[in-house]
């Protein structure tokens, strides 16, 4: 008898505990009131404590990808002008010997494979995160969801390095001189003042602000408007808003699909932010038909360079948004348009396998980590950290070192449940403020108004 009420006692105290320690994983943040919510019965509802699990995977997996990709960063950019890289590599090169860059006088002794930091080291920050977490850090700070032309000029000049290496290329650097100059966004994606509007940049620095915004791409792209006007105009600003719109859409899947089926639907309801005459719209649906059709993704992409860099069909034909440097110095090898090409015959031809993806993109050729990112971080997000650590069969670091490329920041080695945590309070926000749902704190949900009865 004994013995039974000892044991009766051992797993009720283990139950309190297990439901005190449940509590305390809600996480909450104090600077920001909570208000009661009603449900209609109408909304998305989404659990924030996988949700931040969700965004750990984001971080994580973002990393991995782009320092992977920067193996191959810039190997492979074609034949086209004063600058020849030989034969695009193809996935045999995948395990082989790096080559070198364009700029580079010889190759660095290294292999194309994956990079990792395992659990006792740190994640360097590269130009492929840190613009996003300075985003992430200034609409946290700033207790907004928009941010101003002010606020995003204000942070620049306090965390981007000016008169040393500041890790920041063409556009970007570009709107950066013209802050400094006195000039506050969106004045400095203006063809007028940025010669290089039309380049990759605004595609690599903005994604992450539709995970603040799950399910309701309408306004993740409304808040990233300004962000991406900071660089881009036309058919960068319309390519960077569809990737926004992909990482809306991915906090709310068809549970009936894999992540395969769910990234090609979610695709194709991006597809609205490029207009029906823009390059970028003809590039994804010649890009689409030929994966369609069964084509290999070397075949796909060797059609792509030629139709687009060699023969400037559809409209891309570098006439405006490339500066005459950037054109003579590699063809506009960092150019929007060639680089979103790229990045959908790695998304149509991954699949949806988060280390086939990297792969693929890897050796695709131009500006390799910048889609190695991109769809590292969306599949990383859909699929969650605890999947991605298993997808790689390792642990790995959570430690992300944000002084390596920038400055002045509370913390200069962060950390991912710490990154993710931020995001979580700026969806907080969004959701309660902007879209009129709710956050409850008590059952960790949170309650989001749908845009239409079919979503």
């Amino acid at each position: 008898m004994k013995k039974l009420i000892f044991t009766l006692i051992v797993i009720f105290l283990i139950s309190c505990s297990s439901e005190k320690n449940s509590k305390q994983r809600v996480i909450k943040n104090d600077n920001y009131a909570y208000k009661n919510y009603t449900p209609t019965g109408k909304e998305l509802i989404v659990s924030r404590k996988e949700y931040l699990n969700k965004l750990k995977g984001f971080w994580l997996a973002q990393c991995i990808a782009n320092w992977t990709g920067l193996i191959t960063e810039m190997d492979k950019i074609g034949n086209v002008g004063k600058v020849k890289s030989g034969q695009f590599y193809t996935r045999n090169d995948w395990g082989k010997k790096d080559q070198k860059a364009f700029w580079e006088n010889k190759a660095q002794k290294r292999v194309i494979d994956f990079v990792f930091e395992g659990s006792d080291g740190k994640w360097g920050a590269d130009d492929d995160t840190d613009i996003e977490y300075i985003y992430q850090h200034l609409l946290y700070t700033n207790k907004t969801s928009k941010l101003s032309g002010k606020q995003i000029r204000d942070g620049w000049l306090k965390h981007i390095k000016n008169s040393e290496e500041n890790f920041l290329w063409v556009s970007n650097q570009r709107a950066l001189d013209l802050m400094i100059s006195g000039i506050i966004p969106p004045a400095t994606s203006d063809p007028k003042n940025n010669p290089d509007f039309d380049m990759i940049d605004a595609q690599l620095t903005t994604e992450i602000f539709g995970f603040f915004s799950p399910g309701r791409p309408d306004f993740a792209v409304e808040m990233a408007d300004l962000p991406i006007r900071t660089t881009a105009r036309f058919n960068a600003e319309w390519i960077s808003k569809f990737y926004v719109s992909m990482y809306s859409l991915a906090a709310n899947p068809n549970p009936n699909l894999n992540i395969k089926e769910n990234l090609l639907l979610i695709a194709e309801k991006s597809k609205n932010q490029l207009p029906n005459n823009s390059y970028a719209s003809k590039m994804y649906d010649f890009v689409k038909k030929q994966y369609k059709d069964g084509i290999p993704w070397e075949t796909i992409r060797d059609n792509v360079y030629q139709r687009y860099q060699v023969e400037h069909k559809d409209g891309y034909d570098h006439s405006s948004g490339i500066s005459q440097e950037e054109i003579e110095k590699c063809n506009g090898c960092a150019a929007a348009g060639i680089n979103f090409a790229a990045s959908i015959i790695s998304l149509f031809a991954g699949e949806g396998d988060l280390k086939e993806t990297i792969k693929i993109a890897s050796l695709m050729g131009w500006d390799s980590d910048n889609p190695t990112a991109t769809w590292g971080g969306l599949i990383g997000f859909m699929i969650g950290y605890d999947e991605v650590e298993k997808a790689f069969n390792r642990e790995f670091s959570e430690e992300y070192n944000i002084h390596r490329t920038r400055q002045n920041f509370p913390n200069g080695i962060d950390n991912f449940t710490n990154m993710a945590s931020v995001g979580v309070f700026i969806t907080d926000r969004v959701i309660q403020d902007e879209l009129g749902g709710g956050v409850d704190l008590e059952n960790n949900i949170w309650y989001i108004p749908k845009l239409t009865k079919n979503d």
